[in-house]
């Protein structure tokens, strides 16, 4: 039990962040796939248009939620910065989300609504999502010193050995 304890000690912090990224990505998840399907059911938009523009809305939301909630209590480098980096970033996860669809759609001729939302949402999504939360702590909100006006991070005073 000990070491359970430890093992959430020392990655109390990386827990917290990865719960706080997936409720921002959860809420930003049900705008794009609302918008992406939309574009697809109501405006017969092509596959890779309706996924990129359901994509692009849905960074829109996220960052806000990342940048204060999520990422809050790390450094801020300027909103600037970390706009643009946002949505570099997020770019690269839209290229993984296209590749999916891509490889269904025009790859293996899976071209179905069901088809469309497993490569495009499901696949696509998941390994976008993963690349998006290890570039934003690594590059996007990097840690570093924290404003002493801030209050604590939970799990702060267990990994000082306090």
């Amino acid at each position: 039990m000990r070491f359970v304890t430890g093992l959430y000690r020392r990655f109390a912090h990386l827990v917290h962040e990865a719960a706080k990224f997936g409720a921002v990505g959860a809420v930003a998840y049900v705008v794009q796939l609302t918008t992406t399907n939309l574009l697809w059911s109501a405006l017969d938009a092509p596959a890779l248009v309706g996924q990129a523009v359901g994509t692009v809305v849905a960074t829109l939301v996220a960052f806000a939620g990342n940048r204060y909630w999520t990422f809050g209590h790390r450094a801020r480098t300027g909103l600037g910065r970390e706009y643009v980096l946002f949505f570099i970033m997020n770019g690269v996860g839209l290229l993984i989300q296209l590749a999916c669809l891509w490889a269904a759609v025009y790859g293996l001729g899976l071209d179905g609504p069901l088809a469309r939302n497993i490569a495009g949402n499901v696949i696509g999504v998941g390994l976008g999502s993963l690349f998006r939360f290890w570039s934003y702590r690594t590059w996007v909100f990097p840690a570093g010193p924290r404003d002493p006006r801030e209050p604590e991070e939970p799990g702060e005073q267990a990994r000082q050995g306090a």
